[in-house]
């Protein structure tokens, strides 16, 4: 009997509203980019999306844009500026980012802006089409590309298919804010795998399946809900401790932050880094520190509150608010408390090399991170991995960032609570050295067991494991999606039996652009110099 031959691994497909640049991958950018490129490289595989760029209608027949490294292929497309205006400015980011944020007062809804939602996203999904191979396994992320795989399967395609969330799951009584509230749960459904950062989001989404899509949980621990089987899971995101570590030691003694040091003349440091969102709770934080100098005024002149605000999504009206509100906050308490030789808040409104934000982490006293609401927040596992265990900083975080419920160590707190915020921030400035570094320890033994190759690898692996062989009736009476065993033997041919044209069971049309191309040369490809939002932005 000869030997078995060698089972090849399948490619992993990365679609990403944002595609990381492949010098974004080498470890200067987020360390979710380079964990997720890390894992291409392993295996070979795609990295699939948006380029950040804005160009003429010719882009809408253009094929993606290729660059190889090693083994990982980067392939982009730029947006026309109507699908950018519906499909990200519009219901990615007026109407999905509040409501995931528990912001139903600042979200907008518009059905245009729906519809080009939708068709960006069937337009991509036929886009990837023809990458595709038939073990593919395709990893989609984010609150921007939920109806994804809805399109996948509509045009065919049969691959395993997982989604991540990376922003939280808004209880069913939020989610009913936004009207095609049901669209969008019935389009997770058409994953195999949806994965969510907190049980609290998970609980959030099968309470809606339970209670709005008459979706009931399996023997296996399987979800049913529309005609489909699905795994329901958390997943944890993380980062590598000890990289960080190495990286902020290497970079302590960078000119920046010597000239930092310099400036402080000795006194305590508390920092900040976030997104200039107003789900950060940036104007709250103020108020806080505001607080803590007005009860305490004996930290007048001793402390600092060093804030990074990069700014983001410049052109919503509501980022240029916060903005705004922002800055004037920092004015109106550093005029009323500042001197010559002191200035109580130092406000950033620009972006840094992410290893000098790591320097100045471990540099710190105080990491302050208390967002009104966030997935996770990888900024406050950053600061933890970042410190030097024989004399850490002590972290000061909100109970509504998903981190919380893991690094239980860290000073919880409310962040509409000023004065329990200020509280906090004067324990932390005043705690002892043998609290700090107990603190610090557990918080560290808990991203060293976490981290993100756990996240990323317990994720694939599901994936991979997902049965597609076999048909499951649904108790409602439907009939789920009969599949073969390792993905379809051609993607984008066999139609998916729960997604035919109403009516009539033929494949959906291929997804039309916002308005039909002119013919070459006669309109304008000149592409827009608006800033390229991050990957997972």
């Amino acid at each position: 009997m000869g030997a078995k031959e060698p089972v090849a691994m399948s490619r992993l497909v990365v679609v990403s509203n944002r595609v990381a640049t492949p010098s974004e991958t080498k470890g200067s950018s987020g360390g979710l980019a380079v964990g997720l490129f890390s894992a291409l490289r392993d295996g070979g595989g795609i990295w699939f999306g948006w380029s950040g760029e804005i160009g003429g209608e010719a882009a809408y027949n253009a094929s993606p844009s290729i660059q190889r490294d090693g083994s990982v292929t980067f392939a982009t497309l730029p947006l026309a500026r109507k699908d950018y205006d519906q499909y990200y400015r519009g219901f990615s980011n007026n109407t999905l980012w509040p409501v995931f944020h528990y912001r139903n007062d600042l979200a907008h809804y518009d059905r245009q802006e729906y519809g080009g939602y939708r068709r960006v996203n069937a337009w991509l999904a036929h886009k990837l089409i023809p990458l595709l191979q038939p073990d593919d396994l395709i990893w989609v992320h984010d609150y921007h590309l939920i109806p994804f795989a809805e399109a996948l399967r509509d045009a065919g395609v049969r691959n395993r298919l997982g989604f991540f969330l990376h922003t939280p799951f808004p209880t069913p009584q939020v989610l009913l804010n936004v009207p095609p509230h049901e669209e969008l749960v019935r389009g997770l459904c058409s994953y195999d795998v949806v994965g969510f950062q907190t049980e609290t989001d998970l609980t959030a989404f099968t309470d809606y399946l339970v209670r709005y899509a008459k979706g009931s949980l399996l023997p296996s621990g399987e979800w049913m809900a529309y005609g489909r089987r699905i795994v329901a899971k958390v997943y944890r995101i993380g980062v590598f401790p000890d990289h960080i570590a190495t990286q902020a030691m290497r970079y302590v003694d960078r000119k920046q932050v010597r000239e930092l040091r310099t400036n402080l003349h000795g006194r305590k440091m508390a920092v900040s880094v976030d997104r200039l969102d107003y789900s950060k709770g940036l104007v709250e934080r103020f108020r806080a520190f505001e607080t803590l100098l007005e009860t305490a005024p004996h930290w007048q002149g001793q402390v600092s509150l060093v804030q990074v605000a990069p700014p983001t999504r410049s052109d919503v009206q509501s980022y240029q608010q916060i903005r705004e509100s922002l800055e004037s906050e920092a004015g109106r308490i550093n005029g009323r408390f500042a001197n010559l030789e002191w200035t109580p808040i130092r406000y950033l409104n620009r972006r840094f090399d992410r290893w000098l934000l790591m320097s100045l982490f471990r540099a710190s006293q105080v990491g302050f991170v208390t967002p009104l609401r966030d997935g996770m927040n990888l900024v406050a596992k950053e600061y933890v991995a970042a410190q030097d265990p024989e004399d850490p900083g002590v972290l000061v975080l909100s109970r509504f960032a998903g981190a919380a419920s893991e690094l239980t160590s860290a000073l919880l707190v409310t962040p509409h609570d000023t004065v329990g915020m200020a509280e906090a921030l004067a324990r932390a400035f005043e705690m002892p050295l043998a609290e700090r570094r107990e603190r610090h320890a557990d918080m560290l033994a808990v991203l060293r067991k976490n981290d993100l190759g756990v996240w990323r690898d317990s994720f694939i692996a599901d994936l991979r494991g997902v049965e597609v062989g076999e048909a499951v009736a649904d108790p409602e009476g439907d009939q789920l999606e009969s599949k073969p065993k390792g993905g379809s033997t051609h993607p984008g041919v066999v139609r998916d039996a729960t997604h035919q044209t109403e009516g009539h069971g033929q494949d959906a049309p291929a997804p039309q652009p916002a308005t039909q191309p002119h013919p070459a040369g006669s309109r304008s490809t000149r592409r827009s110099t608006v800033r390229r939002p991050g990957a997972f932005e």
